[in-house]
């Protein structure tokens, strides 16, 4: 089974350059609209597949500059018997070092043989597919990989347009199933010469009028055509090769009209028994088509959960539930800086944690990584609050959130050092209520808020919030649990000293006081049964609370919270 080990384009519609050694097995392209994954996919189709012509545009280079060639490079590996050939291709088998991942021009000992596979198109748009060697080029050697090659390594497409594999079309998926074919030659001229007599016979009834006319005029001008004219189908219209012959179902319906779901899931199965000297696959928007378990039947299918992949899968996907169902060392984000790169996710416990928690999170530009849910909360009802001021949301501006599940400071600059290591933008919200561990602050060197020490969210929002706004967090607080747990929890933080009445009576008269504020900060967030410690109810909190009061909180938490909002809105 053939394997890419190098790809490497110049110059191709939004890639200016790429240089890539993809994976064995799943390689799935993730990462911001735009970056250009759909475009590698169709690099890797175009330069590898069996095609005599390709039509290409001005639009197909690299910001509409002809002057700067096309040029796409994939170097093979574990090749077939047939691609080793010295006689035939010699000249061009070169070596790949796996531990470095670069390619040597000359075959050696202890590194693996490979062949590059070029497709060049210059300003004349006539592409050229040839093999390319260093040492070959500097003695203007030339060769084309043979055609019988080509159509064995050629990529399966399985996408919206992939019905003609389930026909035996040349190049098709059947085709390279059936190892024993038929000769089917004789039968299909057969089943021609039938439709034309049949058609001939039905035609005849129908139009004998006209044909009666055709008859007579061509006897009167002396043409020679016979007794009588007849309507029989063209000799070339009814011509049925190979191509026409398809998969129905026990009914006879076509498979094709299968639904695209069901299609995807027959070609990845019938390729992945078709498994020969290649098995490459391309597949654009994986989750197109498919309910959630179908996605997790496909990856399946393709070898996802397997140690020796049975394909080598190229795919994009911007779906949560099929990053879920993949390794971190299966999914590869696709960055557009001055020059396009494709890095491993990789398979850190935190970059794997995130990934069955918090998936959607690596289909962000933006993350903030949150202490626990009611940072989460707090941020998103924020985000709800401003937005219904006019802002745009933090979502629509690629925004994500990860909960780290609360327990050490230390977890979220953990967390977020691993995303902004891959490329993400990444901010961290946190309490004040711990110390913050200095090293893995200057490890992260990033953005991060946490409120004054010692304080946890809840106690920030009591002693910087208005007594209005306090009268309200308390009211939410009854109506999360009830009056009876609520002035519990008061007692209990007051040392007895205070129940629920008495701060309502203290509101009513006067300033609430400082001591009182602290108490509802500790009682609020008593272990186990915090007043607002789910997302949601947080989330309310700062919409309906916090967002309304902000302009008449302290100045230092306005400040703070308005440096959260600068930068989700920054992104």
């Amino acid at each position: 089974m053939a394997i890419i080990r190098k790809l490497e384009i110049k110059n191709f519609r939004s890639i200016q350059s790429l240089n890539w050694a993809p994976m064995p097995g799943i390689n799935c392209l993730i990462g911001p609209g735009d970056s250009g994954k759909s475009t590698i996919l169709d690099a890797i189709d175009i330069c590898l597949g069996a095609r005599r012509n390709v039509s290409f545009e001005d639009t197909d280079f690299y910001d509409l500059n002809v002057q700067e060639l096309i040029d796409i490079s994939i170097t093979l590996g574990n090749l077939p018997e047939t691609l080793l050939n010295l006689d035939s291709y010699g000249n061009f088998l070169r070596g790949f070092v796996p531990e470095t991942k670069e390619i040597e021009d000359e075959p050696r000992a202890g590194i693996e043989t490979v062949l590059t596979l070029r497709l060049r198109v210059s300003s004349d748009l006539e592409p050229s597919w040839l093999l390319y060697s260093e040492r070959a080029e500097k003695i203007s050697l030339e060769r084309r990989m043979g055609w019988a090659e080509r159509t064995i390594l050629s990529p399966v497409r399985i996408g919206n347009y992939s019905n003609s594999n389930l026909s035996w079309t040349r190049g098709s998926v059947l085709n390279r199933l059936t190892t024993d074919r038929a000769n089917l030659g004789p039968a299909l001229a057969e089943a021609a010469r039938s439709a034309r007599a049949n058609f001939g016979d039905l035609a005849a009834v129908q139009l004998n009028n006209t044909l009666q006319a055709v008859t007579s005029t061509a006897n009167e001008l002396g043409i020679p055509i016979g007794e009588i004219a007849k309507a029989l189908l063209d000799s070339h219209s009814v011509s049925i090769s190979d191509g026409a012959i398809s998969l129905h179902s026990e009914n006879g319906v076509p498979l094709r009209l299968l639904g695209t779901g069901s299609t995807r899931l027959l070609i990845a199965g019938l390729q992945r028994r078709a498994t020969t000297d290649a098995s490459i696959a391309l597949i654009d928007e994986v989750e197109y088509g498919l309910e959630p378990h179908r996605i997790a039947r496909l990856l399946d299918s393709l070898g996802a959960k397997e140690t020796s992949p049975p394909l080598q899968v190229f795919m994009t996907s911007h779906s949560p539930v099929a990053i879920r169902e993949l390794s971190g060392d299966q999914l590869f984000i696709v960055r557009r800086n001055e020059f396009h790169h494709v890095s491993k996710v990789g398979s850190s416990d935190e970059v794997q944690s995130t990934l069955r928690t918090v998936p959607e999170a690596f289909l962000a530009k933006s993350i903030i990584v949150c202490e626990g849910a009611s940072e989460v909360g707090f941020a998103r009802g924020l985000d709800q609050f401003w937005v219904s001021q006019g802002s745009k949301s933090f979502f629509a501006l690629g925004g994500a959130y990860v909960d780290a599940k609360g327990g050490s400071p230390d977890q979220c600059f953990e967390r977020a050092i691993a995303l902004k290591q891959l490329g993400y933008r990444v901010l961290v919200l946190v309490d004040g209520d711990k110390p913050l561990n200095a090293e893995l602050v200057m490890k992260f060197n990033g953005p991060f808020i946490n409120w004054r020490s010692p304080r946890a969210l809840e106690d920030e929002l009591f002693l910087s919030l208005n007594d209005t706004a306090i009268d309200t967090l308390v009211a939410k607080a009854i109506t999360v649990f009830d009056r009876e747990m609520v002035g519990e929890h008061i007692r209990s933080k007051s040392n007895g000293q205070k129940s629920l009445d008495d701060i309502e009576l203290e509101s009513l008269l006067a300033p609430i006081t400082e001591e009182t504020k602290i108490i509802l900060g500790k009682a609020s967030r008593t272990k186990g049964s915090g007043w607002y410690k789910s997302v949601t109810t947080f989330q309310e909190v700062a919409k309906e609370i916090v967002g309304p009061h902000l302009d008449t909180a302290d100045q230092e938490f306005q400040e703070t919270v308005n440096r959260l909002r600068s930068w989700m809105y920054a992104s």
